[in-house]
């Protein structure tokens, strides 16, 4: 028997692992000893991207968080304390240079002096912002800046005097529009009269603030002429940087009648505005037709401008110096033409008018050819990453620019599939089939195909974001215009300019419309096709930084810790698909309400047209329908008193225009807008006039006890170009039914207990 326990007991032991052995492992099993080896090398990819030499290109990225977080405070920073902290932080890296924290102490100190430049920059132009409206203005002042658009004109005041009949503030600069032709010339003194309104505010929650825009131009205000505009003597000089601005206006007028005498129509303002930069007279119908098929980015001088200008004149020059012996054998004409190029390149700059996209492509090309001066390598991170800490410092406030965000996000992956992506695809022995191919010009098709399919995947959730639209077949309008482009139209644009003082330039300006025509055709086929119209809703800034994140990383890591990124882009993508949309819109001005139906869809209550913000709101809902669409007031019931429409849900959501309608609606809706004075006994929660004029345009949604809001002026947001109304403090970002609502206790004692009490 005792023999037969100790077998048991020993086949126990042989069959099941030590107790001492269990207990180390835990409950984990034995294959899990690759953890520990995956841990590892975890570590040693986060130490390889950690080296020496790879902290230069996130550098800007944390800046540029820095900046972000500046944005997004709810109410200005004390510019004091953001300097003193950046400066302290960078203090503290500097001393921690040789320790092994170092690579986080430049990240965490350059997110600080990211969010205090920012916060420089807001003070040092900080000025006057038009709160309410002005009627019968007089202005005074100097002409800035002219616009020539397709319907009216605009040009931008700075303001020497200006006086109202209700007084008020003074503001520094005024933007207004005129009839077409009738715009001053730039560096002119101007007495007009005008009727001025506040900044464009934001058109939905989360869209795109022009007020935000218009404030970091200098700009307190926008409106338009009434009456004639007098040009007179000026009382005083307007300086240096006017007469600038008049003689580069001047330079653009010239080339502009210039290609006028030879080309008309859409060819004229596509040809002016590669040039020049003015885009603003290209018809609407080409000009959608340019976005929609993918080509959009062609009517923006930016970085393909930029490099089509420098490229061309760099390898013009140097071969003109190749044909002289003794020049190429003795001197470094290779440096000799990268200089011209820098040279013709910030002319361009000038030109176009340095607006943020431009000032971006002229850095970077800048960077390249002084690397090319210097003996060092041009397309790098590295050069990027200098080009973006440049515009960020002189400008942190195009950080939140589509301009800036579309064009540093191409480039980045521009610049990836160069230093990545190329080497990898053509490393192969020169009898393969890649070079076979790359003998019929194979290779640089497929260049030209990658390049345009990375710079489009890069751009779209970016224009997804600001523009609610996406481009399918972006890679095939690419394929089939931009070599035309870089070949004829911008080559033939800059002999132009070259003729144009010796009156030869008219040939060129024909090249250039016959390479225009092709475009056109190229755009109008494309954005004719089924599904070209890619929509997108509106999805917040949660998955467009998500999206960010996953960009950044999958173009700068070097490791199989990229592939991070493209989970996070994927990640990204589900998110803003699955993100609802509002159930009601309520306009700023509250003249426009949008309520969702049963089909899904916006129905308008209105009292006056504003083809804008409905469009805009329709954008935001990938609806195609046109502002002026009959189905956006089916289901909507208007009189003279007000207008009704139903929810999803069947609840009725009430506009009242007149105080007799409000004991209806009171009784009947859920939700009720008027700028009435309504009973205390209207039991459905209201929004009025005061609320519009605290928090603009509120988008709601339905919650549990009532309605969510989202307003593009939350609760405590005070910021120089959107300051707080009085009284804000008591906007609730909730609305309930006030039947629901506790209402204050009775505070009156009974008779009994006073008389206890005594």
């Amino acid at each position: 028997m005792a023999e037969r326990g100790r077998a048991r007991t020993q086949g126990v032991a042989g069959t099941w692992p030590p107790r001492e052995a269990a207990r180390a492992g835990g409950f984990a099993p034995s294959g899990f000893s690759t953890w520990p080896s995956l841990i590892a090398r975890l570590r040693e990819w986060i130490r390889v991207e950690a080296s020496a030499g790879r902290l230069l290109p996130w550098v800007p990225v944390a800046f540029g968080t820095g900046i972000a977080f500046y944005f997004t405070a709810e109410h200005e920073p004390v510019a004091s304390v953001a300097a003193g902290v950046a400066i302290a932080l960078c203090a503290a890296t500097f001393l921690l240079r040789r320790q092994k924290v170092f690579p986080a102490a430049v990240m965490i100190a350059a997110v600080a002096a990211g969010f205090a430049t920012a916060t420089l920059r807001t003070l040092v132009i900080t000025h006057g912002v038009l709160a309410r409206p002005m009627y019968a203005v007089s202005l005074s002042g100097f002409v800035e800046a002219r616009d020539i658009r397709e319907r009216t004109d605009r040009f931008v005041l700075r303001v020497t005097q200006m006086e109202s009949p209700r007084g008020g503030q003074v503001l520094e600069r005024v933007r207004l529009s005129v009839r077409k032709g009738t715009a001053p010339d730039v560096g002119s003194f101007v007495e007009l009269k005008a009727r001025l309104q506040p900044p464009l505010a934001p058109l939905r929650p989360g869209s795109y603030d022009f007020s935000r825009d218009m404030f970091f131009q200098g700009i307190g205000a926008s409106g338009f002429v009434t009456g004639a505009i007098n040009t007179v003597e000026p009382p005083v000089s307007g300086g240096l940087s006017l007469r600038y601005a008049a003689l580069m206006q001047a330079l653009r007028d010239a080339i502009d009648g210039r290609i006028r005498t030879t080309l008309d129509g859409d060819k004229r303002a596509i040809a002016t505005a590669l040039l020049t930069g003015r885009r603003d007279a290209i018809t609407t119908p080409v000009n959608d037709a340019m976005f929609i098929s993918g080509l959009g980015h062609v009517l923006s001088i930016s970085g393909y401008h930029m490099a089509v200008v420098a490229g061309v004149v760099f390898f013009a020059v140097r071969a003109l110096l190749a044909l002289i012996p003794a020049l190429t054998v003795g001197y470094p004409i290779k440096k000799w033409a990268a200089a011209a190029a820098l040279a013709a390149a910030a002319f361009y700059l000038l030109l176009s008018g340095a607006e943020v996209a431009t000032q971006r492509s002229f850095f970077m090309t800048a960077v390249v050819l002084i690397a090319v001066l210097v003996d060092r390598r041009a397309v790098t991170f590295r050069t990027l990453a200098v080009s973006a800490m440049i515009v960020l410092t002189l400008a942190p406030e195009a950080l939140v620019h589509p301009s800036f965000q579309m064009s540093f996000a191409a480039t980045l992956g521009l610049v990836a599939l160069v230093q990545i992506g190329m080497p990898r695809l053509f490393a192969s022995p020169d009898n393969s089939t890649t070079a076979k191919v790359a003998l019929w010009g194979g290779r640089e098709l497929m260049t030209l195909t990658l390049a345009s399919f990375v710079a489009g995947l890069a751009t779209t959730p970016y224009a997804a974001f600001h523009f609610h639209r996406v481009t399918p077949y972006g890679v095939l309008a690419n394929l089939a215009a931009m070599p035309v482009v870089s070949a004829v139209v911008m080559p033939a644009g800059m002999l132009g300019l070259v003729a144009m003082p010796f009156g030869l330039d008219g040939v060129f300006w024909r090249a250039m419309g016959w390479g225009i025509d092709w475009m056109i055709v190229v755009t109008e086929w494309v954005a004719a096709l089924p599904g070209a119209i890619g929509r997108m809703a509106a999805f917040g800034i949660g998955p467009l930084i998500a999206a960010s994140t996953g960009i950044i990383l999958l173009a700068l890591l070097r490791t199989p810790l990229r592939w991070f990124g493209a989970a996070i882009l994927l990640s990204s993508v589900v998110w803003a698909l699955a993100v609802p949309q509002p159930l009601i819109l309520i306009s700023g001005d509250g003249h426009n309400v949008g309520v969702r139906g049963r089909d899904g869809r916006l129905h308008l209550m209105r009292t006056a047209k504003d083809a804008f913000l409905v469009k805009e709101w329709l954008a935001a809902d990938a609806d195609p329908r046109p502002p002026g669409d009959t189905s956006l007031v089916e289901g909507v019931s208007c009189d003279d008193a007000g207008c009704v429409t139903e929810m999803p849900d069947g609840g009725l959501v009430a506009l009242a225009l007149r105080s007799d309608a409000l004991a209806d609606d009171c009784e009947r809706a859920v939700l009720l807008v008027t700028a009435r004075q309504t009973p205390s006994s209207c039991s459905p929660p209201v929004i009025d006039r005061e609320r519009l004029r605290r928090q603009g345009t509120l988008a709601l949604r339905r919650s549990r006890d009532g309605f969510a809001v989202e307003a593009i002026r939350p609760k405590g947001f005070d910021r120089p170009w959107s300051p707080a109304v009085a009284g804000d403090t008591e906007s609730e970002s909730s609305l309930t039914p006030r039947s629901a609502r506790a209402s204050p206790a009775d505070a009156t004692p009974s008779d009994a207990d006073l008389q206890t009490e005594e």
